[in-house]
């Protein structure tokens, strides 16, 4: 599990969004993370201690003068332990006191006792969070180094509409994920491609495979997280994209090579994971191809071969890796090498799309890593984005050997 064996302290103050800090402990517990839930009175009033106990399995700290509690100090021991505390949901009167240095309670006291990164996630009426005391509050806490998950923007509670609401659970998931990653692609610049293209052959018709992205835009999350600079060119797809990346969307195999030789120049790191369409119609119909009776035919030409293009580049760019995929349904490892060595790639990621919950449009893959020297990295089913993980570490390990 990604947080497996981490510690984290969970802050709840008193507003609404307090219910959401359940399914916040919930979830981080099944991620394999060790959570401490300090709440203020406040946030009592809103969710029971009893819950988030549960949930967390450990004692809810609420109490600065708990004689039991804090016989061994017990706010210092949790500020101690914390690897990162998280303020969800953080209510304008908690982040002024943060902004102020003030200690309190237990949630403020425990904030300034600790030497871990900080997460803030606010959430309050949007008068509240517009309003420039808060939003100096904000900025004198990212000038202490906090750091601070914009709320997102829609209805609340007060029937109000604007920004104020508590971020999307997967949006801090995915913070707090940045923020415990080992930030070892920091200073890379990397370049990934991923979904599939539409090759048209009328205004309406194109010619197309099942491809979702979801390895690609994985592969993206994950280098945001060890610190890089990622570039994510992608096909259409309907996921949301990955936050912190720069974003380039493309519909054509033609349109893709364009985008992709822009930037590949400046690019330490390549990983062309896109299941780009081999051939396109020879001829694009202006208005859309009515019913006809009788057969009628479509001619095929190639595409241009990106990832060849990149690989033939090879000495004369600044990329120190390139990475490729194969999807086969037959002869994977002797299709792979042949690919790894036609188109001069570090290595190449092999999956079987005729084996069950591998390839296409799925959440978990199977894949096996050739590299030049002619090792076989077998990895066994695994959600997609441990298998970026898992990519990403081979990665590391090619630069660190290409490092004078």
């Amino acid at each position: 599990m990604s947080l497996s064996g981490r510690s984290l302290l969970l802050g709840v103050s008193g507003g609404i969004a307090a219910y959401k800090s359940a399914e916040l402990v919930r979830t981080l517990i099944r991620s394999g993370a060790s959570v401490q839930v300090v709440m203020t009175q406040n946030a009592a009033r809103f969710i029971t201690p009893l819950t988030l106990q549960v949930l967390s399995g450990q004692p809810v700290c609420l109490d600065l003068f708990d004689l039991q509690a804090e016989s061994q100090i017990g706010h210092i021991e949790a500020a101690r332990a914390a690897e990162l505390a998280v303020v969800a949901p953080a209510t304008a009167n908690t982040i002024a006191k943060m902004a102020a240095g003030m200690a309190d309670d237990y949630l403020t006291t425990a904030i300034l006792a600790t030497t871990a990164p900080v997460l803030v996630c606010p959430a309050m009426n949007v008068r509240m969070f517009e309003h420039p005391a808060t939003q100096r509050n904000l900025r004198t806490l990212k000038d202490l180094g906090h750091h601070v998950l914009d709320p997102d923007v829609g209805s609340m509670a007060c029937k109000e509409e604007g920004a104020g609401r508590l971020a999307d659970l997967s949006k801090i998931m995915e913070k707090i994920e940045q923020l415990l990653a080992r930030p070892s692609l920091r200073g890379m610049k990397v370049l990934i491609s991923a979904g599939p293209t539409w090759e048209p052959f009328d205004p309406v018709r194109f010619i197309t495979n099942p491809s979702s992205g979801k390895m690609g835009f994985a592969l993206a999350r994950v280098a945001v997280r060890r610190s890089a600079e990622v570039h994510l060119v992608t096909g259409p797809v309907s996921l949301a994209p990955p936050s912190g990346v720069f974003l380039h969307r493309v519909v054509t195999a033609r349109e893709m090579q364009r985008r992709v030789e822009e930037l590949a120049g400046d690019m330490d790191v390549i990983i062309m994971s896109a299941a780009v369409g081999d051939y396109r119609p020879s001829h694009v119909a202006p208005q859309k191809v009515k019913k006809l009776e009788g057969r009628q035919e479509v001619v095929l030409e190639k595409n241009p071969d990106i990832l060849l293009a990149l690989g033939q580049a090879g000495k004369g760019s600044k990329c120190r890796a390139l990475v490729g995929f194969a999807a086969e349904t037959e002869n994977l490892l002797e299709n792979a090498r042949e690919k790894l060595e036609k188109k001069n790639l570090d290595f190449i990621v092999a999956n079987n799309l005729t084996q069950s919950g591998s390839g296409f449009a799925t959440d978990t893959n199977q894949v096996k890593i050739l590299d030049r020297s002619g090792k076989v990295l077998e990895l066994p089913f695994m959600t997609k984005e441990e298998v970026a993980e898992r990519i990403w570490d081979q990665v590391e390990l090619i630069l660190e050997a290409k490092t004078p």
